[in-house]
């Protein structure tokens, strides 16, 4: 910590404040967190300072978000995202940073260009049945809301095959939250970048903003507890790293106050593309 500059160390506390404001607020500054860190410090030390700022901003967000949790969403996620950070461990201990950084980029970049296509496919698709919200979200709500529309206006329902429907696209929605669990885990466990691909399964699962902020703090609460005996077996945090977080520390809990402040004035339409700019620009730096 000595070591450090005025510069570096300034850089360092605008990270740690924007820690709390991506915890009560827009999910996706986080990740700008996570590339000040890695331009101040070495990749893997930069990762484990910045877990424990991390897990005193998910207390600050369960405290006051816990009223909004979609428990059984969230337990949906779990089992794929524990096997994420296991395989996510499995890379930190054996691939370099570079190659861990970019391919996570890419990955999450194309999930964002993903996500963009959903949304533009269900507005141009957009069918009597569906409502605005659902089709706006992206989300597998607004595909159920538009087929059912059509569904109703051919004279079909649950009788004429509706089963067989219904099935398939509980599938598709398992499929689609093992992969992002699999990612946000794998992020998370690498480069504490599992905010974006969170993000974007919260926002096209269709949550408002309560929902998508309540549902996350508790995520990452318990999946930052559950890579901590991991960060530890891997030397990813030192003495001297807990000794840069004391420094820093209070300004967690300042970024939370802004982000509950700044939260209050954004509606869910600009909500959505916060988190959409901030994702791609997340996922754009760590491809350099």
């Amino acid at each position: 910590m000595s070591d450090l500059g005025v510069v570096s160390l300034g850089t360092l506390v605008v990270a740690a404040l924007l820690v709390g404001v991506s915890k009560t607020a827009v999910s996706g500054v986080g990740a700008l967190s996570v590339a000040l860190f890695a331009a101040v410090l070495p990749a893997r030390e930069s990762t484990g300072v910045l877990l424990p700022l991390l897990l005193v901003g998910d207390v600050l967000a369960v405290r006051a978000y816990r009223e909004h949790t979609d428990w059984p969403a969230l337990l949906r996620l779990l089992p794929s995202v524990a096997a994420g950070v296991l395989l996510g461990a499995v890379f930190v201990a054996g691939t370099g940073d570079d190659v861990v950084r970019r391919t996570i980029g890419a990955l999450l970049l194309t999930i964002v260009l993903h996500h963009l296509w959903r949304r533009r496919r269900s507005r141009r698709g957009r069918g009597p049945g569906a409502s605005a919200a659902a089709v706006l979200s992206g989300g597998p709500g607004a595909a159920v809301e538009a087929d059912t529309g059509r569904a109703a206006a051919r004279g079909t329902g649950a009788g004429a095959g509706g089963g067989g429907y219904t099935r398939t696209l509980l599938r598709g929605e398992h499929a689609r939250t093992l992969f992002f669990g699999l990612v946000a885990g794998f992020a998370t466990m690498v480069a504490n970048a599992g905010g974006p691909a969170m993000s974007l399964y919260l926002l096209s699962s269709g949550f408002t903003m309560l929902g998508f902020l309540g549902t996350g703090a508790w995520f990452f609460l318990l999946v930052n507890l559950f890579k901590l005996p991991f960060s530890i077996g891997l030397g990813l945090l030192t003495p001297d790293g807990l000794a840069l977080d004391a420094v820093l520390v209070c300004a967690v809990p300042v970024g939370a106050l802004l982000g509950r402040a700044l939260v209050r004035r954004i509606d869910q339409a600009l909500f959505d593309r916060l988190v959409l700019v901030c994702t791609a620009a997340s996922s754009l730096n760590l491809l350099r």
